[in-house]
């Protein structure tokens, strides 16, 4: 009688253990645990940050695609205290205009169905309570430039008219890859209510050496793993650019584990960035 003979898949290999680390610290996710303080960053975190503390109306950053815009507003949302701020979070914006409004009062928490007449008054409610219970309300708009229409950012802009005694009841934070200030131009009432901007520049190096040791010491790991000319090769590679950093610097961890070396030099990541 045959019987069936189960065979254990293999653990997959990863390289916390060698290198000391409490978990994989260049994960291309937009943690806040792993959010590194630069000085780029951390200048567009306040000015985000006093827009929505003075109740500015509106705020747009923008920067390239995997500049760390994501991740950054991520970790403002997670530090606003929620006895102050009613924080709505829309991360996938490409919506037609009629299911736009609605996604807006899902991620309040109010219900979506209903005419845009009755959307819209429950949603002018819904600011007043919070206005009246000390609350301010905030919304997040990520990758802006992706809405579909522009009539869909006139739309937005009819939110900056829900106002009391002088006050604007909605602080909305736009966040986008460049293009969004071209869009937003298009529309002079909007760029015209944008009352704080700021763009994301790309690391130079020595934020790039800033930026991975941060990163290792979230995960653990407080001794420096990469050379200084290591880094300066990753910079050259990546152009400062967030997102193919983490890329390199997690393969680079990765070989380096697999090769059982005790540091990160510029011989391993080159041979990482083009292993031809």
């Amino acid at each position: 009688m045959e019987t069936d003979v189960l065979i254990a898949e293999p653990m997959p290999f990863t390289y916390e253990q060698h290198w000391g680390l409490q978990a994989q610290p260049f994960e291309n996710v937009p943690d806040p645990r792993f959010y590194v303080p630069s000085v780029k960053h951390e200048e567009a975190r306040q000015r985000i940050l006093y827009g929505i503390q003075a109740r500015k109306g509106a705020v747009m950053l923008t920067g390239e695609v995997g500049s760390g815009k994501t991740l950054l507003s991520r970790a403002l949302i997670l530090n606003l205290p929620r006895s102050k701020y009613d924080v709505a979070l829309l991360a996938n914006p490409s919506l037609p205009v009629k299911q736009f409004l609605g996604e807006i009062l899902y991620q309040f928490g109010l219900p979506v169905g209903d005419s845009k007449a009755v959307q819209l008054r429950r949603l002018n409610e819904h600011l007043l309570s919070n206005a009246r219970q000390g609350l301010d309300t905030v919304l997040v708009i990520d990758e802006a430039q992706t809405i579909l229409e522009d009539r869909i950012f006139d739309e937005v802009r009819l939110l900056m008219n829900y106002q009391m005694n002088d006050r604007f009841l909605l602080t909305l934070v736009l966040l986008g890859q460049p293009e969004l200030r071209e869009r937003v131009a298009r529309i002079p009432q909007l760029m015209q209510r944008i009352a704080v901007r700021y763009h994301l520049e790309r690391f130079d190096v020595e934020e790039t050496q800033t930026y991975i040791q941060g990163r290792l010491a979230a995960a653990g790991r407080t001794r420096r793993l990469f050379t200084a000319d290591a880094v300066e090769a990753i910079y050259r590679h990546t152009g400062g650019v967030c997102r193919l950093i983490n890329a390199l610097c997690d393969l680079c961890l990765f070989s380096g584990a697999q090769g059982k070396v005790d540091h990160i030099d510029r011989t391993l990541v080159l041979h990482v960035a083009d292993p031809r």
